[in-house]
């Protein structure tokens, strides 16, 4: 996920690992639903705790399963944010509070170099 929202979940830059699956039928599902709440939830780290799954932005060419705009509810193990109606600089000051503490401050630098914050 980039800090904006958008989610990348078939790929790893140009390289397709898996297929689409239903992760945005399960969104929209969910956002159609009455009381109906999508949530997209995932470990914080990748790689045995090397990488974040949060970045600054998508690899060149990665697929984007899920859009900023149908994003609500994002899960990790250090917490839970909705970033529905938010501004693209809520989403990444909200983004980062949820991701890795080891990886946080790496992304306040590389959100405040993109101007989102």
């Amino acid at each position: 996920m980039d800090l904006t929202g958008q989610v990348c979940s078939d790929s790893i830059g140009d390289y397709i690992y898996s297929g689409f699956g239903g992760q945005l039928d399960f969104i929209r599902g969910a956002t159609g639903s009455e009381g109906g709440i999508p949530i997209i939830a995932f470990p914080s780290t990748a790689k045995q705790g090397t990488i974040s799954r949060i970045v600054p932005e998508l690899t060149r060419a990665s697929g984007i399963v899920t859009t900023r705009a149908d994003i609500c509810w994002i899960v990790t193990e250090y917490g839970a944010v909705n970033l529905f109606g938010k501004t693209l600089r809520e989403r990444a000051d909200e983004l980062i509070s949820i991701a890795h503490p080891k990886f946080r401050d790496r992304l306040k630098f590389e959100a405040g170099k993109k101007g989102l914050l």
